[in-house]
């Protein structure tokens, strides 16, 4: 486990050097690419969404794509498509910008229902289908999808069954003064992003993905995470709670989070601290509560501060 924490400080401290101010959600990020997940940035225009997914596709020496979503997009446009070639008389494949090791949807929630579904393969299976021939995605795969909360004319929301497939949704937010004065002084020349080169490999990321899924997880924290999620299905203000996916994504996502800390077991506060964005993009709640204005932030908050926290024996590292 020892080789996680170098890994991914060097990929945050690289990031930092262009994303100015935003630790907790780029370690948050990190959490979700060491568990093979995908993230969703939900927050306004014009803070670094597409900066930080560039950012880590350098850090990490993968390749990079972004898609453009528009309500024109095809899906074809997304996984490519066959095209004949009078030369050989044939039909062959020409890959979209689907085949990259990390791809950037941006404003996703712009594009068609059934554009937005030729992602769903990719992101659940790592493969995409085309004239029945299934092609693979090179590993590390890792898709960071970003939409605008505010604009909803001429959008698409995401459903249910497509929101779950993400990991867990962020929102950067605007920069504190400081913060907002250090990133022009940063941009004064040019953009920090054009300094940036790669501090890991691949190799390396996938190293740390299989690292974390031998973090130990004791029987009484891994009770702790089915408890939260069976207790949003049973909230008053919820019509449909986490899915045995949200146990999961919660369950690796601790892992991820330990691993980061540099610990060989995870602790309730691993859990805690990831419950949040693992959550409440998969809760829906009632009509009713959303008129009260509850959200989903209050009601995973509400459940966490009802559980009680599993005590860990002083010795839980022989427990390993």
């Amino acid at each position: 486990m020892s080789k996680v924490k170098p890994v991914a400080r060097k990929i945050l401290a690289n990031i930092e050097t262009v994303v100015v101010g935003k630790r907790q959600e780029i370690l948050l990020a990190l959490a979700a690419y060491l568990c093979e997940g995908h993230v969703l940035l939900e927050d306004v225009p014009g803070v670094a969404k597409t900066m930080f997914a560039r950012a880590l596709a350098v850090s990490v020496g993968g390749s990079f794509k972004r898609i453009q979503c528009t309500p024109d997009l095809l899906p074809s446009d997304v996984t490519g498509a066959s095209i004949f070639n009078p030369k050989t008389t044939d039909f062959e494949f020409r890959a979209g910008p689907v085949f990259a090791q990390i791809v950037l949807a941006d404003e996703i929630n712009r594009t068609t229902p059934r554009t937005q579904a030729s992602l769903l393969e990719a992101m659940a299976e790592r493969s995409v289908t085309v004239d029945g021939t299934t092609h693979r995605l090179e590993s590390p795969f890792f898709v960071i999808a970003t939409q605008n909360p505010i604009d909803h004319e001429g959008t698409f929301p995401l459903p249910e069954a497509q929101l779950d497939r993400f990991f867990l949704r962020l929102s950067l937010g605007y920069p504190s003064q400081d913060e907002e004065s250090r990133m022009l002084e940063l941009l004064r020349r040019e953009h920090p992003i054009e300094r940036l080169t790669p501090v890991v490999s691949p190799a390396e990321v996938l190293a740390c993905q299989a690292a974390v899924h031998e973090i130990h997880v004791a029987p009484r924290v891994r009770d702790y995470i089915v408890e939260i999620v069976r207790a949003t299905r049973d909230h008053n203000d919820v019509a449909l709670g986490g899915s045995p996916r949200a146990s999961i994504a919660l369950f690796r996502g601790a892992q991820a989070c330990a691993a980061i800390r540099g610990n060989e077991f995870v602790l309730p506060d691993d859990v805690k601290r990831m419950a949040l964005p693992v959550l409440t993009h998969r809760l829906i709640l009632r009509p009713e509560s959303r008129l009260r204005k509850i959200t989903p932030v209050q009601v995973v908050q509400e459940i966490l501060d009802e559980i009680s926290v599993p005590t860990m024996p002083d010795r839980v590292e022989e427990e390993c």
